[in-house]
């Protein structure tokens, strides 16, 4: 059993939440139970949308320093790679997927929040990868993610000077989507999650992997990549439900099933 990250499923609503006081520093073992909570939401059927959450006040405050101070250089090429897939995990989840921030999110924390679908943030958060500050750079797939979301000049400004953005600049550069009050977080969220929990599950899958997998290559491998998963849907139930319901009943009145 987890000792630092449970997955909790209600309603249809998978929540990664993580739990390790008092700031939610990542240590190995840390991230290696955000990697299998993420396998285990993703192969879950029943869930259909996925909340990460660091609770009330802290969402998670980078990565354990003191364990990481003790590697060497060679050590920690044997495990760069494993960090990388386990902060980046949630992007691989099948599934939208919404970080819920409150507190602090840097380093390595704010690398996790950047690999869900949409960030929602308390007015009071600090977000900020201050790897520099440490004399190493964010490893955990920040210069890169970071880069996509909100343009390589503002992610060069963050990762060179290592400063805390708050809620106000980051909703103005993109790099969250919704500021709450603190303690509305959570609920904000879940109001985004629930929307996906009888939608048509394939076809969710399908836009997500279309869109990330699209931003990795050029315009026209890309088109290639929507038209095969566009195709591929025509074979599911849920085309057939949605399509047969539009027509008999309008837009909007399906029921699928997730098949």
């Amino acid at each position: 059993m987890a000792e630092f990250v449970t997955l909790e499923v209600t309603d249809g609503i998978g929540t990664i939440r993580l739990d390790r006081p008092p700031m939610n520093a990542l240590n190995r073992q840390l991230q290696e139970e955000i990697r299998a909570a993420a396998r285990a939401a993703s192969v879950d059927s029943s869930v259909k949308a996925v909340i990460v959450y660091g609770g009330e006040k802290v969402f998670a405050a980078g990565a354990d320093i003191k364990e990481m101070a003790e590697l060497s250089a060679a050590q920690m090429a044997a495990i760069a790679g494993e960090l990388q897939s386990a902060l980046g995990s949630l992007a691989e989840i099948p599934k939208p997927v919404v970080a819920a921030v409150t507190g602090y999110a840097l380093g390595g924390g704010l690398e996790v929040a950047l690999g869900a679908d949409r960030r929602i943030v308390g007015d009071n958060v600090k977000l900020g990868v201050p790897e520099v500050l440490l004399g190493v750079i964010p490893g955990g797939g920040g210069t890169q993610r970071l880069a996509r979301l909100i343009g390589p000049s503002r992610a060069k400004d963050m990762v060179f000077t290592g400063r805390f953005v708050g809620a106000d600049e980051a909703l103005r550069i993109g790099l969250v989507d919704e500021v709450v009050a603190p303690d509305e977080v959570y609920n904000a969220a879940r109001a985004w999650a629930s929307q996906f929990t009888t939608g048509a599950s394939r076809a969710l899958a399908a836009a997500k992997a279309s869109i990330d997998s699209g931003l990795d290559t050029d315009l026209h491998t890309g088109l290639r990549i929507e038209a095969q998963q566009f195709a591929a849907l025509f074979a599911t139930s849920d085309r057939t439900i949605g399509m047969e319901s539009f027509i008999a009943n309008g837009p909007g009145k399906a029921e699928f099933t997730g098949e």
